[in-house]
């Protein structure tokens, strides 16, 4: 019977073999939607947002983008 391989000689070998393969790791922090702090700081940047005078030609161009698959 072998002897099971540790969690974190696990993830070392499968590191080394993705890196074998020419990627690498990469950590992305986001902020936490489910935090209440982030919440109001979105529902904030959002009222703000939307009194911008360019708010309207900001959208259409969203609009637009969003579009690009569909065509």
């Amino acid at each position: 019977m072998q002897t099971p391989i540790a969690a974190s000689q696990k993830m070392r070998q499968y590191r080394c073999r993705m890196r074998q393969k020419g990627l690498r790791p990469v950590q992305i922090w986001v902020p936490d939607t489910r935090s209440p702090a982030i919440a109001r700081e979105l529902a904030r940047q959002s009222r703000l947002a939307s009194r911008a005078p360019d708010e309207q030609e900001v959208m259409a161009f969203l609009d637009d983008v969003r579009d690009w698959d569909e065509e």
